[in-house]
């Protein structure tokens, strides 16, 4: 069974990027939406596996987004990965993917790292 993935990044090329790279693979069927409005509802309607947020969006900050889904009961537990290019993929090395207690994947996504990151939340 494909696990689910959802995107959220307003940039409309990057969400195409990320979806036909992971659709590739068989192994996922991914969602992208473009909105931080419309996320919530997209991710309840979805049910997602692993979500991809960006941080820094028009409409609504990721962090807000994020907030929005874990008040959600029925998807508290559902893992984030923000993505940003506010820090460089040397940052996200040296913390080992964590920033606070977040996982952080920089933008522009190194195919392998995404690719790790997403076996390791997915695992279990």
């Amino acid at each position: 069974m494909k696990k689910k993935i959802l995107l959220v990044d307003d940039e409309a090329t990057i969400g195409q990027l990320f979806k036909n790279r992971l659709e590739s693979t068989g192994a996922y069927e991914v969602r992208v939406e473009t909105k931080g409005t419309n996320a919530l509802s997209a991710t309840q309607a979805f049910r997602p596996d692993l979500i991809f947020l960006d941080i820094m969006m028009p409409d609504m900050e990721g962090s807000e987004v994020a907030l929005q889904i874990k008040g959600d009961p029925g998807l508290k537990n559902t893992p984030i990965i923000f993505l940003t290019a506010a820090v460089t993929h040397e940052e996200v090395r040296s913390k080992g993917g964590m920033i606070g207690s977040q996982t952080f994947l920089a933008k522009p996504w190194d195919t392998r790292e995404l690719m790790e990151c997403i076996e390791r939340h997915l695992q279990g």
